[in-house]
């Protein structure tokens, strides 16, 4: 054992949390902070280019790679749930939509115990981390670390037709959907930056490695919280052969992703005792929500042939592929410098839900997140899942080396609302890619294929395709219940210097992509742990749609399925 350096602040985890604390809490100059980090570095082009998302999202160096245990409502799948090993986290591997939930959401946060976690208290923070190039009001931020933008603006036809197809089908158009009104259908925005991924490490870590005060230490891997009694006093980690304590004068911040934070938890001896025992770790604090609650989002792509030659299934041949990058690799425009996600829709998915539970992305393509093909030819797709489920599944360690992977279940689709929200996921958007605006492009269903139409049907399809959206999350949840994890400081319940700050302790999943969220978090709670006073809470209004009690939408449909 080789004892290292006292700091004041130790971060575990460079991800998308960890890497803002740095940055904010290395802004007092007299303040020692160390960054440890799992994996190395993001400098590959393959995490810069947008249009390359699916190599380090399908890397084994960047990812850890987790798998699920056999999940037993979706026919025993064992489904990946990737998370980022690489500076930024998973900001570095992720598909860069930004998406800050509804305002709602946040609300709902607060209702479960989060004190002063409701929407006017993050909004300044969300302001503040973000850079949005389309005009600035009183929703959004300018001169943030996170750059913000609409990609290529939607210059293929495809991404403007399904817009057209969401208002012909009887839904809202929405200008900024994490601006008044998320509900609708519109542009996508994604964190991109002149072209290039804007991740945590490129919008927060950059600058602060210049500082003295900030040391980042990469392949690390952190085997536990060291404790003496109920406080926190640093950590023990094996660097290459080495193993070495480093000590905390002040706190142990835990940012290791909605994974990774609660199996260190666990490691450390902090959990629900019955695990800890299976485990063969001996209990130092017997904390029974941690690894509880766990969380995520769920989707699949409903797919169609296209009659046009327009879609971005002609890009994918050598060739292509090689104009595409030399363009990016000198200009940092053109198709490399989009996530390919450039519209997609916020609906409701019954008459009486306040705010939307379900989500698009639209693609003009039709391929897998790995970069496979879905066939040979033209084609489309969107993904689309229910965003507030109910199911709630956990994480274990399974022993105490470090390098064990814990056992993970989701526990998906266990509970029969979520099931019906998957049989409107197919109802509602096989009506909207029916309506007029697609007749020009739409050239037959491939998935799920029109047979798929009773409820049995869906639900043997559903069960069988769906994967995850890679937004797991809630397992370190915060409130004031027995089966909380954190306190609405972000302060671990019963152990002194140690928090956890990621989006392992959001209350409940949020409506869209996690990456926003989480960077807001860590934002206020950076202020937190510095302990000055927070950001003023913005008060502001918040767009719901008029009649959502009796109404699953706006207006009525200019066309049925049984119609057309």
């Amino acid at each position: 054992m080789k004892n290292d350096q006292q700091f004041d602040y130790i971060i575990v985890g460079a991800g998308s949390a960890g890497c803002v604390l740095a940055n904010r809490l290395t802004e007092d100059p007299t303040v020692q902070v160390l960054l440890l980090e799992s994996g190395g570095n993001d400098g590959s082009l393959f995490i810069r280019m947008p249009t390359a998302l699916s190599y380090p999202l399908n890397t084994a160096k960047y990812n850890w790679s987790y798998l699920t245990e056999p999940e037993p409502f979706i026919n025993n799948r064992r489904l990946d749930c990737h998370r980022g090993k690489v500076l930024g986290g998973s900001s570095s591997i992720n598909g860069m939509v930004y998406v800050r939930g509804h305002a709602k959401d946040f609300d709902e946060w607060e209702s479960l115990g989060a004190k002063n976690w409701s929407f006017a208290d993050c909004l300044p923070y969300f302001k503040k981390s973000e850079d949005w190039l389309e005009g600035q009001d009183e929703y959004r931020g300018t001169g943030g670390p996170i750059s913000v933008n609409l990609g290529n603006k939607m210059q293929n036809p495809l991404y403007r037709a399904f817009v057209e197809a969401g208002v012909e089908a009887g839904y809202t158009a929405t200008d900024d959907y994490n601006g008044h009104t998320q509900e609708g259908f519109g542009a996508m925005q994604m964190s991109v930056k002149n072209g290039v991924r804007c991740s945590t490490s490129l919008g927060y870590l950059r600058a602060a490695k210049k500082r003295s005060n900030l040391t980042v230490k990469t392949k690390v891997l952190v085997e536990k919280v060291l404790l003496e009694g109920k406080r926190a006093v640093g950590i023990r980690c094996q660097s290459g052969k080495k193993t070495i304590s480093y000590r905390a004068r002040g706190e142990v911040i835990v940012s290791a992703g909605a994974i990774g934070s609660p199996h260190l938890l666990q490691l450390s001896g902090i959990g629900p005792k019955d695990v800890l025992d299976q485990a063969g770790i001996e209990v130092k604090h017997a904390l029974p929500g941690v690894g509880q609650n766990l969380q995520d989002h769920l989707e699949f792509y409903f797919q169609y042939r296209c009659k046009q030659p327009i879609t971005l299934n002609g890009k994918l041949g050598p060739l292509s592929k090689l104009l595409i990058g030399a363009r990016w690799f000198f200009f940092k425009t053109g198709l490399g410098a989009s996530n390919h996600f450039e519209s997609c829709a916020f609906i409701r998915s019954k008459a009486g839900v306040e705010w939307p539970d379900l989500q698009y992305h639209f693609l003009p393509a039709a391929m897998r997140y790995d970069g496979r093909v879905a066939f040979d030819g033209h084609g489309f797709q969107v993904h689309i899942g229910h965003n507030k489920p109910k199911s709630k599944g956990w994480i274990k360690a399974l022993s105490a080396d470090p390098k064990h992977k814990p056992s993970i279940q989701f526990n998906y689709l266990q509970e029969q609302e979520d099931i019906e929200g998957f049989r409107a996921c197919v109802r509602l958007t096989r009506e909207i890619l029916n309506q007029p605006a697609f007749d020009q492009y739409r050239d037959g269903e491939i998935q799920p294929g029109e047979q798929v139409a009773s409820d049995e049907q869906i639900d043997e399809f559903v069960r069988s395709n769906v994967e995850s959206a890679y937004h797991p999350s809630c397992a370190c949840k915060m409130g004031e219940d027995e089966m909380a994890v954190v306190d609405s400081e972000t302060k671990v319940h019963g152990i002194a210097g140690l928090r956890v700050v990621d989006s392992s302790i959001f209350p409940s999943i949020t409506n869209g992509n996690l990456n926003a969220p989480t960077i807001m978090l860590a934002e206020r709670a950076a202020d937190l742990i510095k302990g000055v006073t927070p950001l003023v809470a913005e008060r502001v209004d918040v767009g719901l749609i008029d009649g959502w009690e009796t109404a699953q939408r706006t207006g009525t449909p200019k066309r049925s399925l049984r119609e057309g």
